[in-house]
């Protein structure tokens, strides 16, 4: 037997700290489970090259609770260490035994998929565990170690008598960590972090239930046996080549991540590229809708099937945040800042990656069958539009498949929308005009007056569709996006000709006198307007500009800069000189009719906008019973 201390000096102890940027006790298991699975892959490696003359077998990873003896086992059936190899990836910290391993093995060790890290990651043990014991048979023909450590710098390295090649950690749970001796609680962690290990994990036993044997009567209960109760999957589908996958099983591995989950994903996107990083996954797009609060982490991150978060954020470009699914890769630096990953160069090159690899995915899709991307565009535009706004790349290639709903459920790409619009939609300045209404019903007669001139309206609802048309507005030349009830129609596209009006000058300022003082709301500016004598008497606008300030400012957005999200709202009040009603008005000799004429137009044009409600709305319809009696 021998005692020594561990070899901890000012050189290797960064690394060791560096491992323990962690805020949670729990991933220890994580840890120690990594690192039977790298042994156990590593044996798996140096057998196929020859390099060790065991038979590797089928290998598990154990998993066992001693509450009464308040002792946690990881056992694995892995290459093992002799005692020099204890001695020197366990005591002297700044050796780390998967690191020398790669160096040795480079370009083999890689595709092997190994976790890497032995020895540091070994040391979580001491934040759960009073004493910690290893008991180690390496695959070489060579006596079988024991080490133990009370979590001090002193250390005990002795012979053992086990036969069975691999490495067995014992934990003894310390008084304040006794939570980790309950079945329930391993479990958990088992699920959380290591469902998806390539090696298969044991913990503990379940009875399973076989076929009943021919000639058994109905009423003999079905025969069960023991079984090991394996509780990860070592062969998920993001780790398989899509080529060997059907739409059933990547629908079933969506089942397996979110099993609560009981809505079908629209669609997946496989990542698989292994230059310059190396990065698999898969992408799911769930059901979205308009909700631009939906929960965003759901995409799980693992380094080699070993969980890792799912925070993904500043590794998945923001947008992408929203989608369901798995990352892997063993490029991504894990401890350190959120700002260090930001401006990592490695991170910045996956997050491009996904980018292009989810445009390219959508326009796949709309190119191959557009009716089924039609259908499902109002439960993706959330993320496609919020992409748009945030990565100038995907802007670029989203202009290929991005869709453009008009009020018909017609879906226009851009460059559709401006062959069929350009004619009919260019004004006096030669701009480009996107007529678009945020809601069919509330805006009908809007739309109905912009349809009778022969425009057309797009249908643009999503919560942050004032940004969307900022950021197009600045990207493409000479096109200006108006929602279709921000004016009269005649000024909403502006044309050469324009009406003559049946009122003089002065009988319009008169007129614009006695509606401002009858309606008596300074939130409206009264604005006389020769119009078509068939359009409405009184409509109702916002000038476009502030109410999209305000709209992005409520959304998160440009609006607060100029101040206009705690400004009132402001409205026109556009009265049509050349409608025969207005006229009447105008000619009312009695002040009292004049006035009731005013307010039940004034009303009507609100009550199109949806905007008399209250006391308002109770008087408006009193008074309206009382004109038909």
């Amino acid at each position: 037997m021998s005692t020594g201390k561990i070899n901890v000096s000012v050189e290797n102890i960064f690394p060791l700290i560096k491992k323990f940027l962690y805020s949670d006790h729990e991933i220890f298991l994580r840890e120690l489970i990594s690192n039977a699975t790298d042994a156990t892959l590593k044996l798996k490696h140096l057998s196929s090259i020859g390099e060790s003359k065991v038979e590797y077998g089928n290998p598990i990873i154990e998993v066992k609770v001693d509450k009464e003896g308040k002792k946690l086992h990881i056992i694995d059936q892995g290459l093992g260490m002799t005692a020099e190899e204890v001695e020197k990836y366990i005591n002297q910290v700044a050796f780390s035994g998967a690191e020398e391993f790669l160096n040795k093995y480079e370009d083999g060790a890689k595709d092997a998929g190994i976790i890497g890290h032995f020895g540091l990651g070994f040391y979580s043990a001491f934040m759960v565990a009073e004493k910690v014991e290893i008991i180690t048979k390496s695959h070489k023909d060579e006596p079988a170690a024991h080490w133990t450590c009370d979590g001090s710098p002193e250390f005990t390295l002795e012979a053992s008598d086990k036969s069975e090649r691999g490495t067995e950690i014992i934990l003894h749970i310390a008084e304040d960590s006794t939570e980790f001796l309950e079945e329930k609680r391993i479990t958990e962690l088992l699920t959380k972090y290591n469902k998806f290990m390539p090696v298969p994990i044991k913990f503990g036993t379940k009875t399973e239930t076989l076929p009943k044997p021919e000639g058994a009567k109905e009423e003999d209960p079905a025969p069960t046996q023991e079984v090991d109760n394996i509780i990860n999957n070592p062969t998920p589908a993001w780790t398989k080549q899509p080529a060997d996958l059907e739409e059933a099983d990547y629908k079933s591995f969506y089942r397996e991540l979110y099993p609560m989950q009981f809505e079908e994903p629209l669609f997946n996107i496989h990542l698989n590229v292994d230059y310059p990083f190396n990065l698999t996954g898969i992408l799911y797009f769930p059901k979205l809708g308009q909700d631009m609060n939906v929960q965003k982490d759901r995409i799980q991150l693992y380094q080699n099937q070993v969980f890792v978060t799912d925070n993904v954020e500043g590794i998945v470009p923001d947008f992408l945040t929203m989608l369901r699914g798995v990352i892997d890769s063993p490029d991504i630096p894990l401890n350190v800042s959120r700002s260090y990953l930001q401006a990592d160069g490695a991170v910045k090159k996956i997050s491009g990656y996904i980018t292009r690899k989810v445009a390219d995915k959508l326009k796949s899709l709309f190119t191959n069958d557009r009716e089924d991307f039609e259908k499902k565009w109002n439960d993706i535009k959330v993320v496609i539009e919020y992409g748009m706004l945030s990565e100038e790349k995907f802007f670029e290639k989203a202009d290929k498949f991005a869709l453009y709903p008009t009020v018909d459920d017609t879906y226009l790409t851009w460059e559709e929308l401006e062959t069929k619009i350009k004619d009919s939609q260019t004004d006096k300045d030669d701009k480009l005009v996107v007529l678009y209404a945020s809601d069919k019903d509330a805006q009908h007669a809007y739309i109905q007056s912009a349809k009778d001139k022969g425009y057309e309206v797009l249908l643009l609802d999503s919560p942050i569709v004032s940004h969307l048309i900022q950021k197009i507005e600045t990207t493409k030349e000479n096109v200006s996006f108006v929602r279709v009830d921000g004016d009269h129609i005649d000024n909403l596209i502006k044309k050469e000709e324009t009406q003559i009006s049946k009122l003089s000058d002065e009988d319009k300022e008169t007129l614009k006198t006695v509606i401002t003082e009858a309606i008596a709301d300074s939130s409206y500016t009264v604005q006389m307007e020769a119009m078509d004598s068939n359009a409405a008497p009184f409509i109702i606008t916002q000038p476009e500009f502030m109410r999209r300030m305000k709209e992005m400012q409520k959304s998160g957005g440009g609006g607060g800069m100029f101040g206009m999200g705690a400004m009132p709202d402001m409205y026109n009040l556009v009265v049509n000189a050349n409608h025969e009603l207005v006229s009447e008005i105008l000619n009312t000799k009695t002040a009292k009719k004049k006035e009731r004429l005013i307010k039940q137009s004034f009303d009507l044009a609100k009550l199109s906008q949806n905007l008399l409600k209250g006391e308002e709305l109770t008087n408006f319809i009193n008074r309206s019973y009382g004109m038909i009696k």
